[in-house]
């Protein structure tokens, strides 16, 4: 398993949210990173997803 960073923004740039979760591989993380800013009603906000090699799995502007 791997971690993979996700961090969620406002407008002016405050940092609203910042997490870790697991995940095997990037597609999967992309999976449990939408499904997390869904829940928490973030999908729409300025978002991204890093893995541990520090490539984006998920982006939002």
């Amino acid at each position: 398993m791997k971690t993979y960073f996700l961090t969620v923004f406002e407008k002016d740039g405050t940092n609203v949210l910042d997490e870790t979760f697991e995940a095997e591989h990037d597609d999967q993380a992309k999976e449990i990173g939408t499904q997390k800013l869904e829940e928490k009603g973030f999908s729409e906000h300025t978002h991204r997803c890093v893995a541990p090699n520090g490539h984006l799995v998920l982006f939002h502007r």
